[in-house]
């Protein structure tokens, strides 16, 4: 289906923003309804779901995609199930919308509140899995906000046949449909135009590779959060407990390589390298792990290959560990600040003074004390549901549950204030 004709996109954010306004006048009960209504309509479409995801498999094989896309792409039984589960967990949430963050009275008492209410229209501009149809429109519905979906054209078929589904409970509902807009036509000057819709999109939130987060983001004239890569550190510390310290970075490293809060470099103090160093990475590599050193390093472990600068500023998403002596904290902190992405860094350390101060010093969306890089995650640190990561300083860092796609307001309660009592009488002169 092609939409040649400009103004597609634009015509189709009007609607959604339009029904903005009638998700964002449910109340808790009513958002949580639809979203059961919308479990049990992808329970119920099953069928036609994975009959169009053969459809999307078959033509992305003929083009030539094998292994990570294809997995990401694949639907199944037990996939749909995860996705109705995911829509039924969000459904259960606690509401962030009205929830008053903050209140207090003014001495001329006036009660200042800061209110949380919906951000409005969001833009997810997404690649391969198709489960993010349904969680995007679930998390974003949930919050009060209609969504704009603009998934990869490998996923194209998949996409419409689970936004069907989500529809019909819409419909049910007596409920524009647009409050789960589909971008249906993939072509990518679609997405430049969305881009730029500065007065009807509040937030646009690609989710995919590091090339597409770069074009959103350089692309965008509305509001982007994103997260490029996670380059995660771990710095083992003078006083770390040495045991703790194997088990972080085997954790952190090698339990899944291939996600953004997985380890990428340790930094370890010169003071613990000798005793500690030879042993940590001799396990770590037959586990499976590639060590990567600097000179330093490999005097204490020759079998590691030599790091170069650039390994310290990779995402590998691979059994792969950059690592670097220092002589103290305070160039554990600067190479950290040199290469972060942001994302997550590890202190494993028994002294509060050096906690404290990598604490304090550190400005990445997580910093964690003694426990794995691997807990920066929503459904970890209790958010329930993540939308994505941002480590973009804006209203939201870090993981995104619910509470991120809502905004904080002031509601300014009075009885007759005014600011000045005798305001003076215009001067009737011309």
């Amino acid at each position: 289906m092609t939409h040649q004709h400009s103004g597609y996109v634009r015509s189709l954010a009007e609607r959604a923003r339009a029904a903005s306004l009638a998700i964002a006048s449910l109340d808790d009960a009513g958002r949580a309804g639809l979203l059961s209504a919308m479990a049990d309509a992808v329970d119920a479409g099953r069928a036609g779901i994975l009959k169009a995801n053969e459809s999307d498999m078959a033509r992305v094989h003929d083009n030539g995609t094998t292994g990570a896309m294809l997995d990401r792409l694949k639907l199944d039984d037990g996939r749909i199930d995860g996705i109705v589960a995911a829509i039924r967990e969000v459904a259960a949430l606690p509401d962030p919308v009205g929830q008053v963050t903050r209140r207090e009275t003014r001495p001329n008492g006036l009660v200042v509140e800061k209110v949380r209410i919906p951000l409005g229209l969001i833009a997810m501009i997404y690649e391969a899995r198709p489960n993010v149809t349904a969680d995007a429109a679930a998390l974003c519905l949930r919050a009060g906000n209609a969504v704009l979906l603009r998934g990869g054209s490998e996923a194209r078929d998949s996409n419409i046949a689970i936004a069907r589904c989500l529809h019909r409970a819409l419909a049910d509902h007596g409920l524009p449909a647009e409050a789960v807009a589909l971008v249906e036509d993939t072509a990518r000057e679609h997405v430049l135009e969305l881009l730029q819709l500065t007065d009807l999109v509040d937030l646009a939130i690609p989710r995919g590779g590091e090339r597409l987060i770069r074009f959103v983001a350089e692309n965008a004239r509305v509001p982007v959060i994103k997260h490029y890569k996670g380059v995660c550190h771990l710095y083992v510390d003078r006083a770390a407990d040495p045991a703790l310290a194997l088990r972080l970075a085997i954790d952190g490293k090698l339990s899944r390589p291939g996600v953004c809060n997985s380890l990428e470099t340790m930094l370890v103090h010169a003071d613990i390298a000798e005793g500690w160093l030879p042993e940590a990475l001799s396990e770590l590599q037959a586990r499976g792990a590639e060590i990567r050193g600097c000179d330093r390093t490999r005097a204490l472990f020759p079998a590691a290959a030599p790091a170069s600068e650039d390994d310290y500023a990779a995402e590998f998403l691979a059994p792969i560990l950059a690592v670097r002596v220092v002589d103290s904290i305070d160039e554990a902190i600067g190479h950290i600040q040199r290469h972060t992405s942001d994302h997550t860094e590890v202190i494993c350390s028994t002294d509060p003074a050096a906690i404290d101060r990598f604490v304090r010093e550190i400005r990445s969306s997580a910093v964690v004390v003694n426990a794995s890089s691997r807990f920066n995650d929503g459904g970890e640190l209790g958010l329930g549901a993540e939308i994505g990561i941002s480590t973009t300083r804006l209203h939201a860092y870090g993981p995104m549950g619910l509470e991120s796609l809502t905004i904080e307001r002031y509601v300014v309660r009075g009885d007759g204030q005014a600011r000045h009592a005798d305001v003076p009488k215009q001067s009737q002169a011309a």
